[in-house]
């Protein structure tokens, strides 16, 4: 290969820590780029900075205006073979147009339309779907028919058969979660079509989905059934219980009990009721409640989040970024940048009187890499 065909290029510079500009330099960074080497001495800056500089920015999605446009998508983009599923990613405007709300996280709003079915297929990519309003949609994961209601999370690991059908007659907007940037950049992803339709059996819209009558009741592990595969066995945790969970917080603070994060910020994490670990490998999801006029104090973190406001309304603060946010907006936490979030929720516009928040990151990743770092910045 000649220099003019490497896609390496080189650049002596006259600069501290950087060797004397000669020819003898050029001619070396010649070779270099011959041979497709580049030297550390000149890379090491941007390789091995001080602390994280994300590629990723804080960016806020209004809900009302996710919610506008799936709904036209809805009337002319049709569900089935090719497009696989009406979902629409969040694109973080650092990310070269890609369909990536950070570097390895996807969130996306998906639409189906009444009586709609999304067909059967497969990933290795970990997913979950959180509801932030409405009711009448079937996820069917492995055969399981699971119903989807406002509050609802509902994992699902790689490589499970699922499709969703909706048997109402209004459509319904739900988010997905996934962590296709990750597996997309370590090139580790597989993909595989299934059934066109569901079978009639399928089709049911039971209460409670087979998981849940195995899995979800607090503190028992079914005996006869054992659990090996990667991510949760429960297929959907109701919001009842976690709305019970962050009220029974706030309400032990209150008593003078321990219980919450910090004052007035209760939170919780979904987790695998047979290991206790998070419910996916790679994602973390977990919802905050923040009392009315509660303020939380700014952390920041390596690896990234995404949030979505399930009730209330308040102010976020991201790095230099702070808007005010109120139900179904979306917004991005970067690798390392500050976060805090200051509660005006009240009975008008939640029904928990406070500021409630979804929340999932990469965290598992970065734990399991032994990357993880946790700052609070006051």
């Amino acid at each position: 290969m000649t220099t003019t065909d490497s896609p390496v290029r080189l650049q002596a510079v006259s600069a501290p820590d950087q060797p004397d500009v000669t020819p003898a330099l050029e001619e070396l960074y010649r070779g270099f780029e011959q041979e497709l080497l580049v030297p550390l001495w000149t890379e090491i800056g941007d390789l091995m900075p001080a602390h994280p500089r994300s590629r990723a920015v804080p960016h806020l999605w209004r809900w009302e205006n996710l919610l506008r446009l799936a709904a036209q998508a809805g009337d002319i983009v049709p569900v089935g073979r090719g497009g696989e599923r009406r979902a629409i990613a969040l694109a973080n405007p650092a990310l070269g147009g890609r369909p990536f709300a950070t570097p390895t996280l996807w969130a996306a709003i998906q639409y189906l339309m009444p009586g709609e079915n999304a067909p059967e297929h497969r990933h290795t990519q970990h997913a979950f779907r959180f509801v932030v309003e409405g009711s009448g949609v079937w996820t069917v994961v492995g055969g399981d028919a699971v119903p989807m209601n406002r509050g609802d999370f509902l994992p699902q690991a790689g490589w499970n058969w699922h499709a969703h059908h909706n048997a109402t007659s209004e459509p319904m907007a739900w988010i997905d979660g996934l962590d296709i940037p990750l597996q997309y950049v370590t090139e580790a992803q597989f993909f595989e079509f299934g059934r066109d339709e569901i079978s009639d059996a399928e089709r049911i819209t039971p209460e409670r989905s087979r998981s849940e009558r195995l899995w979800a009741h607090p503190g028992l592990t079914p005996v006869a059934v054992a659990h090996t595969t990667p991510g949760s066995p429960l297929l959907s945790y109701k919001w009842e219980y976690t709305d019970r969970a962050l009220s029974d917080q706030l309400l032990l603070e209150k008593e003078g009990y321990a219980g919450t994060v910090e004052p007035g910020h209760a939170a919780v994490r979904y987790s695998n009721p047979a290991d206790g670990r998070d419910v996916l490998p790679t994602i973390r999801a977990e919802v905050h409640r923040v009392a009315r006029g509660s303020e939380t104090a700014p952390v920041r973190e390596t690896g990234s989040s995404v949030y979505q406001v399930f009730d209330g309304s308040g102010t976020v603060t991201v790095g230099d970024h702070t808007w005010s946010v109120t139900r179904g907006d979306l917004f991005v936490v970067p690798s390392w940048e500050p976060f805090s979030v200051r509660s005006e929720a009240g009975s008008t516009d939640s029904d928990s009187q406070a500021l409630d928040l979804f929340r999932f990151t990469d965290a598992p990743v970065f734990e399991a890499l032994r990357l993880n770092r946790q700052e609070t910045t006051r």
